[in-house]
């Protein structure tokens, strides 16, 4: 019951534990571009998209107009989980280029005035990282098992795992070893997949590892961190049995205990110690969380003015097409975060979920779908793309800091259709395949309509196959293009740069069950979520996510920027 009363945070709890004024600086209003190398470009046509590749184009997320390029893992790995099973945290993997390709990529960025984050993954490393070869090597109790998380086996033979904790890819979160003389031995934790055993982040050993990897790259330049899993590295000490459903974003409502793997409380001592790192070098490096927290007010707790900048907002994410679920996610965010003076961000594809051009085609009530496939039902695209857009527009007048996922811009659906033989995401293998994944997102991204692999790399190798249908969305066929996905894109970003729409703040002007509008910097912003069209308000039309009709009404689905 204490868990549970500590777990009920509000607003007012929070501000009275750390008052703060806004936070300043260039994350607070920055839009941020989600780079996922092996499906950005490939330089060397061996289908795999590398730091080269990325480097090669940087030229087009100038022209977009952002602001800084977060990185997804190019770490050494034997890519269990696509590089998020991390096997030397100081090197690039050769299928990602060189340690240099790294340096010239960062130097290269910043000449071009945009700011660079890594990926971090400190709640795992590879199962064939150094240290978990040592553990195996080692026996029972010693030091090397010391930092990852081992527990000796249930029943009388210990055949039995250490509790019933399920992995969030499906099966047992525990696997059993070999010991070095051959018996069966100790179980170990990975919450994740069998190549991604977890962490004993109560070890001084892995918290300094930690701190010396953030200052091996903050010496090489980049700009910040995506802490992965940033939710997870603490368990609780008696490693409680857990009997609800696992997943990533669950049971974390304020009326019941948090899981005993995620959100504990002692992961805000581990951020506040970066954050004290952070701030002896120059030029306002950053920390972003991937913390899947519910309520908003309890992830707030992650950005207090002494632990991380940003976290990404999930229950915006995950919120319903409808004015009321938007306008509510909307309010309850700016409200918690505010309450700790840091920016709140929006985001609304990434490389973990169904692409929003395709899931808000699936249903009108959005939420969190583990991957479309053959068989199962498919969006309208039409729809999806109509409603993407709007929602695009909508996010990217919300005050704050904005996540974008590569190919967002280019209008890109989900690749509903992907052969089942082609998935390469272990979630598909260990749910049993009752759950496809993550693969239809990460699908390489399609440059020129007419080039081998749609420019993706000069040969038509590609990871995984890329539809038939990549052409229309190409960047050839949509730059310049007045209306293209594209060029709304980009002309929302020069808008909300020109009008300082990151800053805010945000005034509502309409909530009803149909339409949201609200005003920012001077700038109207109104979303039409009814089956008709709705009038609007006298002023000058900035940019929309489609054409008002005949009458000047705004259609259904349709987001408009007016100038009154």
């Amino acid at each position: 019951m204490a868990r549970d009363r500590e777990h009920a945070l509000n607003t007012d709890a929070i501000q009275q534990e750390q008052p703060a004024g806004p936070a300043t600086g260039w994350w607070t209003e920055a839009v941020i571009y989600q780079i996922y190398p092996r499906s950005f470009a490939d330089s060397d046509g061996d289908g795999m998209g590398d730091l080269p590749g990325i480097t090669a184009r940087l030229g087009h997320l100038v022209e977009l107009g952002i602001d800084a390029v977060w990185l997804s893992p190019f770490y050494p790995s034997p890519q269990a989980d696509a590089g998020y099973d991390v096997a030397d945290y100081r090197d690039v993997d050769p299928l990602f280029g060189k340690l240099s390709d790294a340096d010239r990529l960062i130097g290269e960025a910043h000449g071009r005035g945009l700011k660079v984050i890594v990926d971090l993954v400190p709640n795992h490393t590879s199962c064939a990282h150094r240290w978990f070869t040592e553990a195996l090597a080692a026996p029972p109790g010693s030091p090397e098992r010391a930092r990852y998380i081992f527990r000796d086996g249930l029943g009388p033979d210990g055949d039995q795992p250490p509790n019933d904790w399920q992995s969030v890819f499906g099966g047992p979160a525990w696997t059993r070893v070999t010991e070095p003389d051959g018996r069966p031995g100790q179980w170990y934790l990975h919450l994740f997949d069998t190549g991604q055993p977890d962490l004993n982040w109560d070890n001084p050993q892995v918290r300094a590892e930690f701190l010396d990897v953030l200052r091996f790259w903050l010496d090489r330049g980049v700009d910040g961190f995506r802490v992965d899993v940033a939710h997870g590295l603490i368990k609780q000490a008696d490693l409680a049995n857990w009997e609800e459903p696992q997943e990533i974003l669950s049971g974390q409502e304020a009326a019941k205990p948090r899981p005993p793997m995620w959100d504990q409380d002692g992961v805000h001592e581990i951020y506040r110690e970066w954050r004290r790192l952070l701030e002896k070098y120059s030029g306002e490096r950053v920390l972003v969380a991937e913390a899947w927290v519910e309520p908003a007010e309890r992830l707030a707790r992650y950005v207090r003015p002494d632990e991380m900048h940003q976290a990404f907002n999930f229950e915006y994410l995950l919120a319903a097409w409808t004015a009321p679920a938007q306008y509510a996610v909307i309010t309850r965010s700016l409200e918690a975060t505010d309450a700790v003076g840091a920016p709140t961000t929006w985001v609304l594809s990434n490389h973990d979920v169904v692409r929003h051009a395709s899931r808000l085609g699936l249903t009108a009530d959005g939420g969190r779908h583990n991957g479309i496939g053959v068989g199962d039902p498919q969006p309208d695209a039409a729809l999806g793309l109509r409603r993407a857009r709007a929602a695009s527009l909508l996010m990217l007048a919300l005050p704050g800091s904005a996540y974008l996922y590569q190919g967002e811009e280019l209008g890109l659906p989900e690749h509903t259709t992907l052969p089942d033989e082609a998935r390469q995401d272990p979630t598909w293998q260990r749910s049993g395949h009752t759950q496809r994944g993550r693969d239809g997102c990460r699908v390489p991204i399609p440059w020129e309509a007419d080039a081998p692999s749609y420019g993706f790399g000069p040969t038509d190798a590609s990871w995984l196959p890329q539809p038939s249908s990549w052409a229309e969305y190409a960047l050839d066929r949509q730059r310049g293009v007045p209306g293209s996905t594209y060029e709304m894109y980009r002309t929302a970003l020069r808008l909300r740069r020109e009008h300082g729409l990151g800053r805010g703040p945000l005034e509502w002007l309409s909530t009803g069950d149909q339409v949201l509008a609200f005003r920012n910097r001077g700038l109207i912003v109104m979303t039409n979520f009814g089956a008709a069209p709705v009038p609007a308000p006298g002023g000058e039309v900035l940019h929309s996510s489609a054409p008002l009709d005949a009458d000047g009404r705004i259609p259904t689905d349709v987001t408009v920027w007016l100038r009154p």
